[in-house]
C-alpha cells in the first residue's frame, strides 16, 4: 500500500471482515452472509453495555436530592456524589485499551459487567457517604471501560456490511439507558412519600441497575472472544471455530489468514500524536469532545429533576418531566441516526449549535426572570432534542472517521490508545467539572435570589 506526500493512503482499502484494512474482497463477499446466534449475542453485549453506560450515569438524577437529605450533604458533597462515577470513568477509559490488548476484549467486558453489578448493589446499601462514593467510583470504572471496548468488540466481530448499523446500537443503548433510568426513578419516587424516598427510595433507584448488570454478565459468559484479538495473541486455533460460526466453515481459514497481518502492526510512541500529520486531527477531536461536554448537557441530564424543582415545578412533576427529557433524547437520537448520512455531519453540527445557543439563552433568561413552568420545560426540551441530533453523536462519529483514527488503527496500538484516551479524558474532565460544581452554583444563585427578594421587601415605598 503506497502513501502520498501527505502520509495518506493513495489507494482505497477494501473492508472484508475486521478491522477495515485486513480482508480481501472474496472474504468480504462471504462475510456479508454472516448470521447466527454468535453475532446476535455479540450485538446484545454491545447494546447492553451501552445501556448500562447510560443507566449507571443517569440514575443519580433524582436520587441525589434524597441522598443529600439522608446523609445531610453540603452542596459541594452533592456535586461530588453526582460526579463520583465520572472519577472512575477517567482511569477506566484511559487503561481499558491496554488491558483488552493484553487479556482480550471478552475478559475486559466480563470485568465491566462485574463492576456494574457490584456498584449497583453497594450503591443501594451504603451506611456512610464514603461508602457511597466508592460504590459509584467502581461503577464509573465499568462505564469508562465499556465506552472504549464495546465499540471495538462489535467492530471486530460484525461483518463489513453490518458493522455500521450494529456499531450504532451502542449509542442507542446509551440514550435508552438514560431514558429507562429516569422513568424508573419517577416510578420509584411515586411509590412513597418524601420520608420513604429519603430513607429507602434512592436506594431502590440506584440498586435497580443490578438487573441489567446481571443480564450483561450472563451474555458475556456465552459471548465469543474477538477473532482478531485471538489471532493477534497467537491463538489462531481458537479463532478459526469462532470464524466458522460467523462466516461459514468454508471461509473460516481464509478469514483467519486475512486477520494475520494484524499481528504485524508495530507499537508506537504516544508522542506520535503530536507529529505534524496527527496534530490537527487530534486538536479537532479534543475540541469537539470538550465542547460537547462543555455545552451543559450533563447538568441537564443528571440534575434535571432538581432544576425543575428549583424552578417551581412540583417534585413529582419534576421527576416525570425528567423522564420526558430522556424520552426526547432517545427520539432525537433516532432521528439523528436517520439524518446524519443524508444531511451531512457539518451542516447538522452547525445548525444544531445555533439552535442550542438560542435554547440555552432562553433557559438562562427564564431563570434570571424567576420564571418557570411550561416555558422552562420547553426550552430545555428543545436544547436536549437539538443536542441529541448534532453535538451529541456527531463528535464521536467525526473522531472515529478522522485520518488520525484510521492511521492509529492501522499501525500504532499505543498511539491508538493514546488518541482514544485523550478524547475520553478531555470529555470526562469537563464532565466532572460541570457535575461537581453545579450544586454549589445553584446554591449561590438561590441565596442571591433570596437576598435580592428580601431587599425589595425592605425597600421603602417612594
Amino acid at each position: 500500500m503506497r502513501r502520498d506526500r501527505r502520509g495518506q493512503f493513495s489507494e482505497p482499502i477494501r473492508v472484508a471482515y475486521t478491522p477495515s484494512h485486513l480482508v480481501t474482497r472474496p472474504a468480504a463477499e462471504t462475510a456479508s452472509a454472516a448470521t447466527g446466534p454468535l453475532l446476535v449475542v455479540a450485538t446484545a453485549v454491545t447494546a447492553l453495555g451501552g445501556f448500562l453506560f447510560g443507566y449507571d450515569t443517569a440514575v443519580i438524577n433524582g436520587a441525589n436530592q434524597y441522598l443529600a437529605l439522608y446523609f445531610q450533604l453540603t452542596p459541594a458533597q452533592v456535586g461530588l456524589a453526582g460526579a463520583s462515577a465520572i472519577v472512575g470513568c477517567i482511569p477506566g477509559a484511559m487503561f481499558a485499551g491496554f488491558f483488552s490488548d493484553r487479556y482480550g476484549r471478552r475478559q475486559v467486558l466480563l470485568a465491566c459487567a462485574v463492576l456494574f453489578a457490584i456498584s449497583a448493589l453497594l450503591s443501594a446499601v451504603p451506611q456512610t457517604f464514603t461508602q457511597f462514593l466508592i460504590a459509584r467510583w467502581l461503577g464509573g470504572l465499568g462505564v469508562g471501560a465499556s465506552s472504549m471496548i464495546c465499540p471495538v468488540y462489535i467492530a471486530e466481530i460484525a461483518p463489513a456490511d453490518k458493522r455500521g448499523r450494529l456499531g450504532s446500537l451502542f449509542q442507542m443503548g446509551i440514550v435508552t439507558g438514560i431514558f429507562i433510568s429516569l422513568f424508573v426513578n419517577a416510578g420509584v419516587q411515586a411509590a412513597g412519600d418524601a420520608a420513604w424516598n429519603t430513607a429507602y427510595g434512592w436506594r431502590w433507584m440506584l440498586g435497580s441497575g443490578l438487573l441489567p448488570a446481571l443480564g450483561l454478565l450472563g451474555l458475556v459468559v456465552v459471548a465469543p472472544e474477538s477473532p482478531r484479538w485471538l489471532v493477534q495473541a497467537g491463538r489462531r486455533e481458537e479463532a478459526v471455530p469462532i470464524l466458522a460460526r460467523l462466516v461459514g466453515a468454508q471461509q473460516a481459514e481464509a478469514a483467519a489468514a486475512a486477520l494475520q497481518p494484524a499481528t504485524a502492526e508495530r507499537d508506537g510512541r504516544l508522542l506520535e500524536l503530536l507529529s505534524p500529520a496527527m496534530r490537527r486531527p487530534l486538536l479537532i477531536a479534543v475540541v469537539l469532545m470538550t465542547v460537547s461536554q462543555f455545552s451543559g448537557i450533563n447538568v441537564v441530564m443528571y440534575y434535571s429533576t432538581q432544576i425543575f424543582t428549583f424552578a417551581g415545578v412540583g417534585v413529582r412533576d419534576a421527576f416525570w418531566a425528567s423522564a420526558v427529557v430522556g424520552l426526547v433524547n432517545l427520539a432525537a437520537t433516532c432521528v439523528a441516526v436517520a439524518l446524519v448520512d443524508r444531511a451531512g455531519r457539518r451542516p447538522l453540527l452547525l445548525a444544531g449549535l445555533a439552535v442550542q445557543v438560542v435554547a440555552l439563552a432562553a433557559t438562562g433568561w427564564i431563570f434570571s426572570a424567576d420564571r418557570g413552568g411550561v416555558a422552562l420545560v420547553a426550552s430545555i426540551l428543545v436544547f436536549i432534542a437539538v443536542f441529541a441530533m448534532s453535538l451529541g453523536p456527531i463528535p464521536w462519529s467525526v473522531t472515529s472517521r478522522s485520518r488520525l483514527s484510521r492511521c492509529c488503527t492501522r499501525r500504532r496500538r499505543s498511539a491508538r490508545h493514546g488518541y482514544s484516551g485523550s478524547t475520553a479524558l478531555s470529555a470526562c474532565l469537563v464532565y466532572y467539572s460541570w457535575l461537581s460544581t453545579f450544586p454549589r452554583r445553584r446554591e449561590r444563585r438561590s441565596k442571591s435570589s433570596s437576598r435580592s427578594g428580601t431587599q425589595r421587601l425592605r425597600r421603602p415605598a417612594s
